[in-house]
């Protein structure tokens, strides 16, 4: 009965408002990032948007900050990746202004991925090792003006709600433009919209904001070292059934 009650309320209450409040953000973007200041327009619509899309989802959320960031500061966040809503909990909760390294195919959204292109979100084709590199100058262009960048280090979601292995792209870019990385845990996406299915569980969403780590003295020596030590802090705040 509970499946019943939860599809009827996804399919007339929940997918037709998401849908509607999707393209006016997304058209909110596009018009305010042509006219005016793309840091603004690019993040607080998609903020509310993404608040809304928790909300919507019944989801309980918690937020956990083990330190204050300035929100006028330029950092590199770098959380797992569990589910289609990690991205709703993080633009909508993490309260820092944000750019998005994200997958080539989301460009193909309508409205959504236009918006994103507009705002100076970065797009990378994962099979080709020119757009890799062509990511770091992107993402550079984007952090020089103020932004912050959040980049999955796993590169894909969790098929089984444990975490992969993390990759150098994000901490390669911090390191060329002296950013902090700052490492993000997210609990609860995963339960909440498995991958491959767009039926949801509502659950409690859970997210960790761990201490910034200079990357001053990151070098390729200690790369790989650097790299776990951030996994395992990542690692540190997930829920036990999750590790």
């Amino acid at each position: 009965m509970k499946k019943i009650v939860l599809f009827l309320y996804e399919l007339f209450i929940f997918a037709p408002i998401f849908v509607l409040a999707t393209i006016i953000t997304a058209v909110t973007v596009m018009i305010g990032c042509l006219i005016g200041d793309k840091n603004f327009w690019g993040y607080y619509p998609p903020r509310y948007w993404s608040k809304l899309a928790c909300r919507l989802a019944l989801c309980p959320i918690k937020v956990v900050r083990h330190a204050e960031l300035d929100p006028n500061k330029s950092y590199v966040f770098v959380p797992n990746h569990q589910g289609a809503f990690d991205i709703f909990l993080i633009y909508g909760y993490l309260n820092q202004n944000i750019k998005w390294v994200q997958k080539q195919e989301l460009r193909k959204i309508p409205f959504v991925g236009k918006a994103s292109e507009i705002a100076g979100h970065v797009f990378v084709d994962q099979s080709n090792l020119k757009s890799m590199k062509d990511t770091i100058g992107k993402a550079e262009a984007q952090l020089g003006k103020g932004a912050s960048m959040v980049i999955f280090p796993e590169g894909a979601r969790t098929k089984t709600g444990k975490m992969g292995r993390f990759k150098r792209g994000a901490f390669i870019i911090a390191k060329e433009m002296e950013l902090e990385i700052v490492p993000v845990t997210v609990n609860g996406p995963f339960d909440l919209m498995k991958i491959h299915t767009y039926l949801f569980n509502p659950c409690k969403l859970e997210l960790v904001v761990h201490k910034p780590i200079s990357t001053k003295d990151l070098n390729e020596d200690n790369m790989n070292e650097f790299i776990n030590n951030c996994r395992e802090i990542v690692y540190s705040g997930l829920w036990d059934k999750y590790k």
